[in-house]
């Protein structure tokens, strides 16, 4: 009788470790083959960050993939913290660096959606100071001058990166202008919102508004426009419209002492090159939210936004967008008279344009990576990625800590790997 009451509790426990990564999924579960994938070919995702993690290449990673809103792969490989050696968890917290920008869009265009942030307004009508910004048209001998705008920056300029504002440093820039622009997170760290605005309006344009994509502060001053008409900070709003909502438990802009022993770390030292590197964000608290490049979530969160996208704006119940809104959103909007330099920020962007706020896929072929046209995806500097590819009914979301150029490599291996998976 004892013996049996053993062995049904035995089975019991076995069943709870069993049930309980299911019970935590962010999606429904399925078997591969039950959406055409082939069980071998998502393999080579463990192989390929086994020898990955194995070469001292990046100390781990969390990968979900879903088709049609079913979870095929959701695994965490390597450490959490390469020097204490943390195991690396499935709630692993990630800082986000630029997929920051597709929360921050929604919100804007929740906003629009209400009739209070119309894509043709100007952005000087919320904050005044951007109309007297001057371009910085670079002299034959290497001088600036200083011209004036041919339109007014538009809203519809922000999403799209079309505003003339850039980031400092950029190795994708050629412009003269970059010298004068800090990096993506240091006004968040050093001031407010109203602060962050009066330094980045007293600095020159890369570009007369509309004619140009170039990669900058376009979503952090969207974020910033987003706050002026929502009347609070861009974390409230989104946590009230969106994460909540979506069921993203962990988004946020300032982790909690409890959430804290969960984000992801990287190696000291860049692996290629051996020099120092760091994700400042981890450590340093922020003074604003910024839209463009501060924000935190695990796989899990931000696999639920990107099947909330690719729903239509709709997730289990919960709408956020209008199916309409979100096509809008994740169609090409860089016409034949805006200068498309997509792919000088990541070289598989070949054969891209941009929406509102992501990269979208505009046509067959041109890309180092499979896909479709209609795909759309944005990434993050400290090593996350997403992809979603309607046609394929496709979300995928990576995260690691790896803040060097490594991370591109990663990027272009995952979508390689991802389709090679797909038999069907």
């Amino acid at each position: 009788m004892l013996l049996n009451r053993l062995i049904l509790a035995a089975a019991a426990a076995a069943f709870t470790a069993l049930a309980t990564p299911l019970a935590a999924a962010p999606l429904p579960e399925a078997k591969p083959d039950e959406v055409g994938f082939s069980q071998a070919g998502l393999a080579r995702m463990d192989d390929f960050f086994t020898r990955e993690i194995a070469a001292k290449r990046v100390p781990g990673a969390v990968v979900a993939i879903a088709r049609d809103g079913k979870l095929v792969h959701y695994k965490a490989y390597g450490q959490l913290d390469p020097v204490k050696g943390t195991p690396m968890p499935l709630d692993a917290i990630f800082a986000l660096a630029s997929m920051t920008k597709p929360m921050a869009a929604v919100a804007g265009l929740t906003l629009m959606e209400q009739g209070r942030l119309p894509l043709q307004a100007k952005l000087a009508d919320y904050y005044p100071a951007f109309a007297d910004m001057k371009v910085g048209v670079t002299q034959e001998a290497g001088s600036l001058l200083l011209a004036p705008q041919i339109r007014p920056i538009l809203i519809h300029d922000l999403y799209r990166h079309t505003s003339g504002l850039m980031y400092g440093g950029r190795p994708d820039s050629s412009s003269q202008v970059a010298r004068l622009y800090p990096d993506g997170t240091a006004p968040a760290i050093e001031g407010d919102t109203q602060a962050f605005i009066e330094r980045i309006t007293k600095l020159p344009l890369a570009h007369q508004p509309g004619t140009q994509f170039e990669y900058g502060f376009s979503i952090d001053v969207l974020g910033a426009v987003v706050e002026k008409v929502a009347e609070q900070r861009l974390g409230e709003y989104l946590a009230n419209n969106v994460w909540k909502p979506l069921g993203m438990v962990d988004a946020t802009f300032a982790p909690t002492d409890a959430q804290r022993p969960r984000l992801a770390r990287p190696f000291p030292n860049d692996p290629l090159t051996g020099k120092p590197q760091a994700i400042k964000l981890l450590d340093t608290p922020l003074k604003s939210d910024c839209g463009g490049a501060c924000a935190f979530a695990t796989i899990g969160d931000y696999v639920r936004f990107g099947q909330m996208l690719l729903n239509g704006g709709e997730l289990d119940g919960a709408r956020i967008l209008s199916p309409k809104t979100v096509h809008h959103m994740t169609s090409n909007h860089l016409g034949p008279e805006i200068k498309n330099t997509v792919a000088n920020v990541e070289p598989h962007r070949a054969g891209f344009g941009f929406g509102l706020s992501v990269a979208v896929r505009v046509s067959e072929g041109l890309s180092a990576v499979p896909g479709n046209p209609g795909e759309f995806s944005w990434n993050g500097a400290y090593g996350t990625q997403f992809f979603c590819d309607p046609k394929e009914r496709l979300v995928v979301v990576v995260g690691t800590a790896a803040p060097g150029d490594l991370r591109k490599y990663y990027r272009e291996q995952v979508q390689d790997i991802v389709y090679g998976a797909m038999v069907k």
